[in-house]
């Protein structure tokens, strides 16, 4: 009977976090869609039309009286957006402390969710509203990401992690894909619906915060908070960071495998975010062939992602991280010799992207998982997710630099293999086990 009993319990644990597992896949589900058709696709572009409308002569807008090239305002309103998440994320860093993730995480979701939907009204000359919204939904997701990450060690077992993580990344690309294909079935024959090419793009961009703030109510509804059971500090805001900062020092391996990641990684945001420029202005490739890249590269890391997964089983995750970072640079070295004017070649090219772009980054999540001291999940993935912002500047500025250099984009392009070849030598050092370890977890038997 007594055996009966426990079996009983170890079934009814195991039933729970797999429940709470397909709940936290949701949250990826929901929130990915805001980085695919608002960010990469829609809200550039037309946010830069609005602004342009508002230029003077000039060409410049002045919010607040600062003159800003309007072709500029939506760049310097993603980076103003990362300045803020910055500034926030210290500010949650206890939620380990205070049990009290969820809210929180419903209050970042919503908050993104709300704004992004509030850019229906985007119209005319209304750059400053476009401004205010993207800061506040681009801050929001990183802050949610933020908490849903810290979910990760609570959820699933270390050997589950890297499985776990990657379906996450999968369910995401997932929902990109999908929103992706209706929002452009909508924006390519806007005409034949009835609606403007303004009014179509407008309801991309609601259609996302509203798909958002609606499947959230899964996560919410499946996760559930944990007091830490770890004496921790209580101080608030960036003294609790600087506490952090000093806690990781004594977990050094923790922090080597960090800069590795933040470096390889820094790579893998400035490809997403300029392999469209590279497209349009090196390979003279027309919006829709850009957008169905986009699209391939959605699909495939789905399956790239599940893919990963799976080889981090057998090879383990630290294994095929170093294997994906060889094929990004391979896929950087291949993309140096498209011919311009061949949308086939460069079809290829994102379907290489695809293939390792979410594999390689749920795995760095799921080990960097391993090595957070137990209790201090918020705190260590708010370092994680702020210093993951605060290097992203890095990779976009050496592209600039080159191109400003060299005059080529072929040249700017190559020369973000550096972030790939320096993540792997810098990730190849890091005793994985040993750090595991001594960060006093267990440690799984492949990793």
């Amino acid at each position: 009977m007594g055996t009966d009993t426990v079996r009983a319990g170890v079934a009814d644990e195991t039933a729970g976090r797999r429940r709470e597992q397909r709940g936290w896949y949701f949250y990826d589900w929901a929130c990915s869609v805001y980085s695919t058709s608002v960010l990469t696709v829609f809200l550039g572009p037309y946010l830069t039309s609005v602004a342009k409308n508002a230029a003077d002569a000039d060409g410049y807008v002045h919010p607040l009286g600062i003159p800003v090239r309007a072709g500029s305002f939506f760049a310097y309103s993603v980076s103003l957006s990362v300045i803020v998440a910055v500034l926030v994320m210290p500010l949650l860093a206890a939620a380990d402390r205070s049990g009290r993730k969820k809210p929180l995480l419903a209050a970042a979701a919503y908050t993104g969710a709300a704004a992004t939907t509030g850019m229906f009204f985007l119209g005319g000359d209304r750059y400053l509203l476009g401004g205010v919204l993207l800061i506040v939904a681009n801050a929001a997701q990183s802050v949610g990401t933020m908490l849903y990450n810290s979910y990760l060690p609570q959820i699933a077992l270390p050997e589950e992690r890297d499985a776990v993580s990657s379906k996450g990344w999968a369910f995401g690309y997932a929902a990109g894909a999908l929103v992706l294909v209706a929002n452009l079935v909508l924006y390519m024959g806007h005409a034949s619906f009835g609606l403007s090419e303004s009014a179509a793009v407008r309801i991309c961009l609601a259609s996302a915060g509203l798909w958002w703030g609606a499947f959230t109510l899964i996560p919410l509804r499946r996760l559930r908070d944990r007091r830490s059971a770890t004496r921790q500090s209580t101080a608030p805001g960036f003294r609790q960071l600087a506490a952090t900062v000093r806690d990781m020092r004594r977990h050094p391996l923790t922090l080597a495998f960090l800069l590795a990641y933040l470096i390889y990684n820094d790579g893998i945001q400035t490809v997403i975010s300029q392999a469209s420029v590279y497209g349009s202005e090196e390979l003279d490739l027309g919006q829709s062939t850009l957008i169905a890249a986009v699209l391939l590269v959605q699909v495939l890391a789905v399956a790239g992602a599940l893919a990963l997964g799976r080889l981090a089983r057998t090879y383990g995750a630290k294994r095929t991280i170093l294997g994906s970072l060889v094929a990004w640079a391979v896929v950087l070295g291949a993309g140096f010799f498209l011919p311009a004017g061949a949308p086939g070649w460069f079809f290829v090219l994102a379907a290489g992207i695809g293939l390792v772009l979410g594999g390689s980054q749920a795995l760095s999540r799921s080990l960097f998982s391993h090595l957070v001291p137990p209790g201090k999940e918020a705190e260590y993935f708010s370092a994680y997710e702020m210093s993951d912002r605060g290097m992203s500047w890095l990779g976009p500025l050496l592209f600039g630099i080159t191109y400003q250099l060299t005059g080529s984009y072929r040249d700017a392009i190559i020369s973000l293999v550096a972030f790939f070849v320096i993540g792997f030598a810098l990730l190849a050092r890091v005793p994985v086990r040993r750090a595991i370890s001594d960060a006093g977890n267990p440690v799984p038997e492949r990793i």
